[in-house]
């Protein structure tokens, strides 16, 4: 037990340590532009009313302590095993918003004790992270993110509701892009954004490669003889290099005109030229086009869409949302190549979450401000932030996914619904890979989701919720699927001034060829912040 926990004390230090020092320039070179009255800038929410200066940086630590009481903690058919459950997770959440920086930095550390000795002590980590640093005004900026999370490594094994289940099919993984870029104006004729990115990720298994990615992009748009009438250049490079499969390049060059046909909707039309060596061992070229609109209806309704041409066949995105004072609807439809589903190019908070943060648009419109608003809101509801009904999988090679989502919610005077739809279908792209992976002996894999969040606030301090979601994938031969299906109910209530207590109880069934079981669980926690 004490090397298992050695380990994972190692590995959580490291990886703490690397998140830390993504945002250590960023709070340094915030505490630096603070002058004289500014400086008392810690625990006040952002952008809080009141006479004085306003708050540029929020520093907000936490601890939560937790007790599971599970009947089946290594969600196995047969050897069942009843165990308590400690887990200790100390966090912070730092929320920057100052001129030229604007970021958010969410990091836990959570302990894990397996009274029962069912597992020896475990350490896992959660990261949320991403902003922006001005870094030469009006001029250079640096774009980052970082995500640590726990994954499954196959979408065909056994899906865990909870961290603290004992899982195989379960690992940390750990995401992070940094991009620098330049933007400007080339005299009276075009503006120009040159960019480059670089993205890793990692997990703690040796049955998924860990994947680098590096872009480079150069992007010139200016305005023809109407002012109606645009151009764009659009010149790409990127080389994604896998630690147990062979490296893929691809070099991009496209051309494209835009067209206002009103104020409010732009289409577009582009040609170009890619080479790639996706489904080769030397690159080849493929002449690429593609078509697309933007159509800003109002300020709560947008439609977008754009159609591509590519060598792997057709790329499209597709994007709907419309809000109302107590209502927001979205409908995504995406297909297009990814180095793997768990992408760190955007770092997001939860599906949840996400819905709630297009709600708050209208009500605070600066993007680091509203993230702390939607957080707190979520606690206070004792809303769950994640919301995900499909979970990513691990992959070993570039692959083709193509993903549905449609989400609802609703905003009461004291009720709160949520309903997140999604289905995603991935393909293996680099046919000449040996890689192993769900896609070695499945051209397809498809994942179908389900997830309604109903909450009441019972008073103003206490909050009922219950999460219902399904989740099912199956391979294209038939020869694997996996339903997960679960009911989660929680209180949560305030029992102190910066203090929540939660306490919940679960039903997970899981229908699998492979590996089936069920599993019903109550947990408490109590969660305080300083």
């Amino acid at each position: 037990m004490k090397s298992i926990f050695q380990r994972s004390q190692s590995q959580a230090q490291a990886a703490a340590t690397v998140s830390a020092g993504i945002f250590v320039t960023l709070l340094s070179a915030v505490a630096n532009a603070q002058t004289g009255e500014g400086q008392d800038t810690l625990g006040a929410p952002l952008g809080a009313a009141g006479t004085g200066p306003k708050r540029v940086l929020v520093i907000v630590p936490r601890v939560s302590v937790s007790e599971t009481l599970t009947d089946n903690v290594r969600l196995s058919p047969t050897a069942r095993q009843s165990e308590l459950v400690t887990e200790i997770a100390p966090g912070v959440r730092i929320v920057a918003d100052g001129a030229r920086i604007k970021g958010y930095f969410d990091y836990a550390l959570n302990g894990r004790l397996y009274l029962q000795n069912s597992s020896g002590t475990s350490i896992q980590n959660a990261l949320t992270t991403f902003g922006t640093v001005e870094a030469i005004e009006k001029w250079a900026f640096l774009d980052f993110s970082g995500s640590i999370s726990q994954q499954a490594i196959s979408a065909l094994g056994a899906r865990s509701i909870n961290s603290a289940s004992i899982n195989s099919n379960q690992t940390e993984s750990a995401s992070y892009r940094l991009s620098p870029y330049l933007r400007g104006r080339v005299g009276n004729a075009a503006d120009y954004e040159a960019r480059y990115s670089i993205a890793t990720n990692r997990s703690q298994t040796a049955l998924a490669s860990d994947v680098t990615t590096k872009d480079g992009t150069l992007k010139l748009n200016g305005r023809g003889a109407s002012a109606r009438l645009g151009w764009t250049l659009d010149a790409a490079r990127q080389n994604v290099v896998y630690g147990n499969a062979r490296p893929n390049e691809s070099d991009k060059l496209a051309v494209g005109l835009t067209y206002a046909v009103t104020p409010n909707l732009n289409v577009s039309g582009t040609a170009g030229v890619e080479a790639n060596n996706y489904t080769t061992f030397d690159k080849q070229n493929f002449a690429t086009s593609g078509l697309g609109f933007n159509w800003v209806l109002s300020s709560a309704t947008k439609l977008a869409a754009s159609f591509e041409n590519r060598s792997f066949g057709r790329s499209h995105n597709l994007s709907f949302e419309h809000r109302t004072p107590r209502t927001v609807w979205r409908f995504s439809d995406a297909q297009d190549v990814t180095a793997t589903p768990s992408d760190p190019a955007s770092a997001s908070l939860g599906s949840t979450y996400d819905l709630f943060f297009s709600q708050f648009a209208n009500l605070e419109p600066d993007l680091i401000k509203r993230a702390a608003l939607v957080t707190n809101f979520l606690q206070v509801n004792g809303i769950n932030p994640v919301g995900n009904v499909n979970g990513s999988f691990l992959t070993s090679a570039l692959s083709l996914q193509r993903r549905q989502d449609l989400a609802f919610s609703l905003l009461g005077v004291r009720d709160t619904v949520t309903f997140i739809l999604s289905r995603t279908a991935t393909s293996r792209v680099d046919t000449v890979t040996g890689a192993v992976d769900d896609l070695s002996n499945s051209n397809l894999i498809r994942q179908n989701g389900l997830s309604v969040n109903y909450s009441h606030r019972l008073t103003p301090d206490t909050a009922l919720s219950v999460l219902a979601s399904t989740q099912q994938s199956s391979d294209s031969l038939g020869l694997q699927d996996n339903t997960t299906n679960s009911v989660n109910l929680t209180v949560s209530t305030r029992v102190g001034p910066k203090s929540t207590a939660i306490l919940g109880a679960r039903r997970v069934t899981s229908d699998s060829r492979t590996s089936p079981y069920t599993e019903s669980a109550i947990t408490g926690t109590l969660n305080v912040q300083f």
